[in-house]
């Protein structure tokens, strides 16, 4: 079984990335691509009754992004797809100067609630030496460049903090990648 789920996954990646699709797709278009090739292929093969096909997670979640004035901007970000990316692609001020290499701490964020920074990943040492950087770190900072969209974190609410540090000039502003 688990080799045949293999194969799906590896069948849906060819299929988002196939000749004559745009090779210049976005990440979003090609993530949604994918997920939306899994959850058919999930939905057909893998469910053992009609209710549990009813209940098939989306393959997006709702994040909230809180900016250094409060204002909240509610997004659907991918499953797979990092709030960086889901920032840039939503017209959020979020930095991200080394475009998510982990040499910075530009796309630092605060997640609001402890129960959703409890669901995501260990931070790996490289993400927490940038963190150590980063203006107005708290318990709760990630970067944004390392949390991934999953189902668990559907609802997470992200607060930018109200300035960066970056050797660039004031004014600056990052374009989406």
């Amino acid at each position: 079984m688990l080799a045949r789920v293999s194969r799906l996954g590896l069948h849906a990646l060819r299929r988002a990335t196939a000749p004559g699709q745009n090779p210049l797709a976005s990440r979003r278009q090609q993530a949604e691509a994918v997920t939306s090739h899994l959850n058919h292929f999930g939905k057909t093969f893998f469910c053992s009754n009609t209710n549990a096909t009813s209940n098939a997670r989306s393959s997006e979640i709702s994040v909230t992004f809180i900016d250094k004035d409060g204002e909240e901007k509610l997004v659907k970000v991918p499953i797979g797809m990092s709030m960086l990316e889901a920032a840039h692609e939503n017209d959020i001020e979020l930095e991200g100067a080394c475009e998510g290499s982990l040499a910075c701490s530009t796309c630092h964020v605060i997640v609001t609630d402890v129960d959703y920074y409890n669901k995501l990943e260990d931070p790996v040492d490289e993400e927490n030496d940038m963190l150590d950087l980063a203006f107005g770190l708290t318990e709760t900072s990630r970067l944004g460049c390392q949390v991934i969209a999953s189902p668990e974190l559907d609802g997470m609410r992200l607060a930018l903090p109200s300035a960066t540090r970056n050797f660039a000039v004031d004014g600056y502003v990052a374009k989406s990648h």
